[in-house]
């Protein structure tokens, strides 16, 4: 199936160059220069990718991903300029899936997007399911779905990644630059800290007690592990 991408981007030259080069890939691409707009489009189109610049004229950058972020699961690319760091943290730890600083490499940017498709694409005949806890926790990994004691909890594609890496290989302590590539899939020169605010997010979704995790465990000083045991 033919992903579509929403590309939100005020600069028209540069909206079109990207078009151009997605578009070579055979991807389905909408664009806008406008917030609001790009807000209406995908409530209306649902693509599978959002690259939104943050430096919008009408509505913030942030504010828009927040939306999106907000009423669906949608893969969000960052764009953003190179003396907006915090925006880019913010983002991140928003939910957005990536980030690019401009001035980027058109050729980079469409590495980007196809492994982030390729990441949120349901795997065709899987079936797997992983379960651990007495069935306190089940993965089904045809859906990319968790459930908490029998109940669906809503992930965004970057926390089912992080936690779908932990539950792989239990007990198995991941440091935070190996969860980046594990759901990245590729190295990222990220901020390995806002790994630390999705876990948060995770734990939060999961019911957790924040000063006493028994989900996902903090090992000081290396990174986290899935602590449940498998059922087999």
């Amino acid at each position: 199936m033919t992903s579509t991408v929403l590309i939100v981007e005020d600069e028209i030259k540069l909206r079109n160059l990207i078009r151009t080069f997605l578009e070579r890939e055979g991807l389905i691409v909408l664009s806008t220069g406008s917030g609001a707009e790009a807000i209406s489009v995908a409530e209306t189109s649902h693509p599978d990718l959002v690259l939104l610049d943050l430096g919008l004229p009408d509505v913030p950058g942030l504010e828009v991903a927040r939306e999106l972020l907000r009423t669906s699961d949608v893969l969000v690319l960052m764009l953003t300029a190179k003396a907006s760091e915090e925006d880019r943290i913010r983002g991140l730890e928003l939910g957005a899936d990536d980030y690019l600083t401009k001035p980027f490499s058109p050729r980079e940017l469409v590495l980007r997007v196809l492994a982030l498709l390729r990441r949120g694409r349901v795997p065709a005949g899987s079936s797997a399911c992983l379960s651990f806890g007495g069935g306190v926790i089940v993965f089904d990994e045809e859906r990319h779905e968790l459930l908490l004691r029998g109940e669906l909890v809503g992930l965004s594609p970057t926390e089912w990644g992080i936690i779908h890496a932990l539950a792989r290989t239990p007990g198995r302590v991941y440091s935070r630059y190996e969860l980046v590539n594990a759901v990245r899939g590729y190295e990222w020169e990220g901020y390995e800290r806002v790994i630390d605010s999705h876990v948060k997010n995770l734990r939060r979704k999961l019911k957790e007690d924040a000063a006493d995790p028994r989900i996902i465990e903090t090992v000081l000083g290396v990174g986290y592990r899935l602590c449940l045991k498998s059922d087999g």
